[in-house]
């Protein structure tokens, strides 16, 4: 597995991490044994960067992982997320502290390696917050600081409180924004970027039937997966998997390849908890594409324009813009 260095923290990390969210969360039922066979399988690759957060499965996430490090501790670099709670995003001192607590003893371990703050609360200066995790670094606690779903201008203030390493946002061929602020912003900073979704939810693998989801699953009710949007990223999604098979690649590949070309500042993190999946997107780092095959990409998207807003409107609510 090929290596990147998170921002200009030292932190080498492999070029794709792994998201766990799935493995306990959102994404249908959970199933234990096969996500700790996938972790066991990470190791095996060389996939070092795990990436959890205590909302995913209420706490259930950062405990299987807890399983999964015994006696693998110094081989994974561990990053966490805070600020959810029943009552909303809480990104206030008080619980920052209280937070890693919980999450240290969750996960077993005696520090984070990366800590972020999974949304910007609106009601808490984002100073306050990054002072508060700051202070947790300095207790030996936490290595290094991270934001989730931040702005430019909050990257440029929390970053002037306390080195940020990572700012972690969604990011793939079908979702862009952050390409007009936070993404070069970052490497302005010096700081990596770790694109979550970067399959798009599953969409640009192809494999997916949106009418079998169930209500365990939250693309049930995500935009990108009903009426006409779905009818358009159907189409997307098979166009995508026949330029990957001319190729010979998976469509997953392609899109990784894709994202992983964008900079080497950049470790999309795509999520997982089935060994054949995983697999299959380790191989992504080994593709080089040229400047034909990325223009090939960005003409079949640009085909299919119709794909949708990649939150309704309650969850796009809370991403700091």
């Amino acid at each position: 597995m090929k290596m990147r260095t998170l921002g200009q923290s030292g932190l080498k990390v492999s070029a794709l991490g792994l998201g766990c969210m799935g493995m306990s969360h959102a994404y249908g039922q959970p199933d234990d044994p096969e996500s700790l066979a996938t972790l066991a399988l990470a190791l095996d690759l060389g996939i070092n960067f795990w990436d959890t957060a205590d909302i995913y499965g209420a706490g259930a996430n950062e405990e299987l992982l807890a399983k999964a490090l015994v006696g693998h501790r110094d081989q994974v670099v561990l990053a966490t997320k805070f600020g959810f709670r029943e009552t909303g995003v809480d990104g206030s001192p008080a619980w920052v502290r209280l937070a890693v607590e919980a999450s240290l003893k969750r996960l077993k371990v005696e520090v984070i390696d990366l800590y972020y703050a999974h949304r910007v609360d609106p009601k808490v200066p984002i100073e306050d917050t990054v002072g508060a995790m700051a202070e947790v670094v300095r207790a030996g606690k936490v290595r290094y600081l991270g934001l989730s779903e931040c702005s430019a201008q909050t990257l440029r203030k929390a970053h002037a409180v306390h080195p940020i390493t990572a700012v972690q946002s969604e990011y793939s061929l079908l979702t862009r924004d952050a390409e007009t602020g936070v993404l070069p912003t970052t490497k302005e900073l010096g700081v990596g970027f770790v694109p979550f979704s970067p399959l798009s939810r599953g969409l640009m693998s192809a494999t997916l039937d949106a009418a079998a989801f169930t209500d365990a699953d939250f693309r049930k009710k995500n935009p990108r997966y009903q009426g006409d949007h779905w009818d358009n990223n159907q189409k997307l999604a098979a166009g995508f998997a026949e330029l990957a098979a001319s190729k010979s690649l998976k469509p997953s590949q392609l899109a990784l390849a894709w994202v992983l070309a964008q900079g080497d500042h950049i470790v999309p993190i795509p999520g997982t908890k089935r060994r054949t999946y995983l697999q299959e997107n380790a191989a992504a780092a080994d593709v080089t594409l040229t400047t034909a095959d990325l223009a090939q990409m960005e003409a079949l998207v640009a085909q299919f324009p119709n794909v949708g807003p990649r939150y309704a409107e309650r969850e796009m609510g809370l991403v700091d813009r």
